[in-house]
């Protein structure tokens, strides 16, 4: 029986890897590489008030300034992915977070510190548009949401290493942290420069799709249906920050070291990567918006659970709940995107879903230093559960609209391919949907 399952096993894994192109691939190791070396991002809180002895509003103040630079830069590297590529772009952002990572690891003054920190927002965030519409460029529609998935999958083997690695490092000074992130980075922008592609489809640069009609960052505003993602997207993503903001200062005050958040939290990492492809697997071809519904829900309760935590045990469970959200909400959020997105907007496009994440990196730091200051950490936690149910409605709200537009638009909720182009230059079909 054993024999059986790991032959079917073995298929399943076989299936999630085939048919992607080897340029998706080279994407994917550099990735992996970047996020390996992430070590700087999750511990930047518990560096500023454990060995800074800043207070939390201070450090929620500097993970607000990481997230001003992050909001600058989705908007300007997306129109620059569009318009100068997405090889140059990464390669300039990558190079550039690696010599702003370094500094910020000498600097000592408190002004200095946050703005280096919004430097390095800036440049971190610059990636992120290039590597989506890079992503939806090379893979073809039905591939896309395993691609996706793929690539997070990346994310998360990279962030479960250097989480559990960050908090035994730190313990010879957090400096080198802050040096391995910069060698780490500058190592991907290695690979992006000897084995990626350039990837913009012909006629992005001027922003104009076969029809000639212009597509700017008006255009991706007045899309009602993306924007209401994107809203969405907000709500959750800034859930997600307060795994990174306000968990370590929770865990700081009840006690626990940095390496007592490292192992809680590389619970996140661990989860994703022993999950993420069989849970796509499992919902590729299910309802898409009811499974957002799910993850909305799972992501806000399970921060809201935290209010009961108290040992590595138990905030490493909590964690375990909201990262189920999170492996259910990403392929799909990130399909529905590319799916949305205009084959010669791409970078527009994606650059105003990194937005999303970029305001909440902004705006969560700042809310949830300031409600811990005041209120405590439980008041958090309870605010966030309230949070995850509105973004379910909302879901749900959007689902009910999406599928009364089947047939019209032809975004559906199903699984079969049915890709075209509209208009607009709009992917049209259900498969990058699920």
């Amino acid at each position: 029986m054993s024999v059986v399952r790991w032959s079917r096993w073995r298929l399943a894994a076989r299936e999630s890897v085939s048919g992607l192109p080897p340029a998706f691939w080279w994407l994917w190791t550099s990735t992996l590489v970047n996020r390996l070396g992430g070590f700087v991002a999750t511990f930047l809180a518990m560096y500023l008030t454990v060995e800074r002895g800043y207070s939390a509003t201070f450090a929620g103040l500097v993970g607000a300034l990481h997230g001003l630079g992050a909001v600058v830069s989705a908007v300007v590297a997306g129109v620059l992915t569009d318009r100068l590529g997405r090889r140059p772009t990464l390669l300039v952002a990558q190079v550039s977070t690696a010599v702003t990572v370094a500094v910020l690891g000498f600097v000592h003054d408190p002004v200095a510190i946050g703005a280096v920190a919004c430097l390095v927002g800036m440049t971190s965030n610059a990636s992120r548009p290039a590597v989506q519409a890079m992503i939806a460029d090379i893979v073809a529609p039905g591939d896309r949401v395993r691609a996706f998935s793929l690539n997070y999958w990346a994310i998360n083997l990279g962030f479960a290493f250097s989480a559990m690695a960050a908090g035994l490092i730190a313990r010879n000074g957090y400096l080198t942290l802050f040096l391995a992130d910069a060698g780490m980075t500058l190592l991907c922008a290695l690979i992006v420069f000897a084995r990626l592609p350039e990837s913009r489809p012909e006629g992005s640069g001027a922003g104009r799709g076969e029809d000639g009609k212009g597509v700017g960052l008006g255009t991706v505003l007045r899309d009602r249906r993306f924007m209401a993602v994107v809203a969405l997207q907000f709500l959750l993503a800034s859930l997600f920050q307060q795994g990174s903001v306000a968990l370590p200062v929770a865990m700081g005050a009840d006690g626990l070291s940095s390496t007592d958040f490292g192992l809680a939290i590389a619970a996140n990492g661990l989860l994703v990567v022993a999950l993420q492809i069989p849970v796509t697997r499992f919902i590729e071809h299910r309802d898409p918006m009811r499974l957002l519904v799910i993850s909305a829900l799972l992501t806000g309760y399970g921060f809201g659970l935290t209010a009961f935590a108290g040992s590595v045990g138990v905030y490493a469970l909590t964690v375990c709940v909201w990262t189920l959200g999170e492996i259910i909400n990403s392929p799909i959020q990130m399909g529905l995107v590319a799916r949305l997105s205009p084959v010669h907007g791409r970078g527009r496009y994606q650059g105003m879903n990194v937005l999303s994440w970029s305001l909440a990196s902004l705006a969560a730091p700042l809310a949830g230093g300031a409600v811990i200051d005041r209120f405590g950490a439980d008041a958090l936690w309870a605010a966030s559960a309230v949070v995850g149910t509105v973004a379910a409605v909302g879901y749900g709200v959007l689902g009910r609209r999406l599928r009364e537009r089947v047939g019209t638009d032809g975004v559906g909720t199903g699984g079969v391919e049915t890709s075209g182009v509209d208009a607009a230059g709009v992917e049209t079909g259900a498969a990058a949907v699920v």
